[in-house]
């Protein structure tokens, strides 16, 4: 998995569209090994971003969990700690 695409799920305040969307291009990108599409190749290439994007915002909508949501502040604080030890920064 590409590691710039984060878990959009289960977080308080839920994911917004922009986020979906830089999720849904990161995978076209990984996917298709194109960073720009050619000019002959855009349009394929938004129209997977905009299908990807749509079926991951039904998806994230349709999941049910009985966790609590996460803090998105919170886990940020989390996520620096860890690449700090790991890179000892």
């Amino acid at each position: 998995m590409c590691r710039n695409i984060r878990t959009l799920y289960n977080y308080d305040p839920p994911a917004t569209n922009n986020e979906i969307r830089a999720a849904a291009v990161q995978y076209v990108r990984k996917i298709s090994g194109f960073t720009k599409p050619s000019q002959a190749n855009e349009a394929a290439y938004n129209a997977a971003v905009d299908e990807i994007a749509a079926i991951s915002r039904q998806l994230l909508t349709s999941l049910e969990t009985t966790a609590s949501p996460k803090n998105r502040e919170e886990e940020a604080i989390k996520a620096k700690a860890r690449s700090a030890q790991r890179f000892g920064a």
